[in-house]
């Protein structure tokens, strides 16, 4: 099986509980700068190996799936768990920043998927294992394109659910919400986005109201990337892994909730529960109530 982005959060802890496991013959992968760090935690062995490799590379992508193919004969299961996350406003973000949001989130998995699919059609079998998130099933303000790389990365894996159901090869999306990590912060940010400005001007509410949200919902969490990983691993052994799972407590609200509440009930609700929404850009906006 191959996992990418394996540097850290539910990557790390994936490849980690893998590393126990002697059934698997594993390829780990991170970018090249956390290469070193990673292959003294987890030494290789005659059935774990790791690769550097940036996802958003397609030489970096052919170069792996060839060594697998040359090592092991293919990919059986693939995990695309690498990703980074923008916060940012929608008009605040820019192609170049989109560019790399999707190029990580959505194109970087679809590559690998195209590479690995043509020998699991071949054998009869394999599983892809998407790592989405709760953001691809409803999205937050500061987070709109990380948001649609997710919802790109569902609509597509629900598309693949149907094609290769013919051919014995079992897609999944796993779906963490919340996580008890300090993943969040390591969110990337844009010129305009960046904290070091003080957030001023018509955005600055939103920055400064979601920033101590997420942290606080995150400290909050009870899950850990440990447990999504024994998520994973359940997926893995299971013979026909359902396409949606939620990984995390919230995400299995907002998977219920998202299919019994009409949208035009669910958004404003959401809205209203966000911290200070009400006030936010009081002091900016022009908006006429009629």
């Amino acid at each position: 099986m191959l996992v990418t982005g394996c540097s850290s959060g539910i990557g790390y802890a994936t490849a980690k509980l893998l590393y126990t496991c002697d059934e698997y013959r594993v390829v780990a992968t991170t970018r090249e700068n956390k290469l070193e760090k990673l292959l003294q935690e987890l030494p290789e062995t005659d059935r774990f190996i790791i690769r550097g490799m940036d996802v958003t590379s397609e030489e970096d992508r052919s170069r792996v799936i060839k060594s697998v193919e040359k090592h092991w004969g293919g990919v059986d299961i693939l995990i695309n768990n690498a990703g980074i996350s923008y916060r940012a406003v929608i008009e605040h973000m820019t192609d170049k920043d989109e560019e790399l949001q999707m190029a990580t989130n959505y194109f970087g998995p679809m590559g690998l998927i195209r590479l690995c699919l043509p020998h699991m059609r071949n054998t009869g079998r394999g599983k892809i294992i998407n790592i989405s998130s709760v953001a691809g099933m409803l999205a937050m303000p500061t987070m709109s394109s990380y948001s649609a790389s997710k919802f790109a990365l569902e609509g597509a894996s629900e598309s693949l659910w149907y094609e290769m159901r013919p051919f014995g090869v079992r897609i999944c999306l796993v779906q963490p919400g919340f996580i008890h990590s300090p993943s969040f912060q390591n969110v990337y940010h844009t010129p305009l986005s960046d904290p070091a400005l003080n957030w001023k001007g018509p955005y600055s509410d939103f920055y400064a109201n979601m920033t101590p949200f997420v942290a606080k919902m995150m400290n909050m969490s009870l899950t850990t990337p440990e447990k999504v990983a024994r998520q994973i691993l359940k997926a893995i052994k299971t013979e026909n892994p359902p396409l949606w799972i939620p990984a995390t407590l919230d995400a299995t609200v907002f998977y219920y909730i998202r299919r019994l509440l009409p949208r035009r009930v669910l958004l404003p609700f959401l809205y209203w529960c966000l911290p200070g929404a009400r006030n936010w850009a009081k002091e900016y906006s022009h908006r006429r109530d009629r």
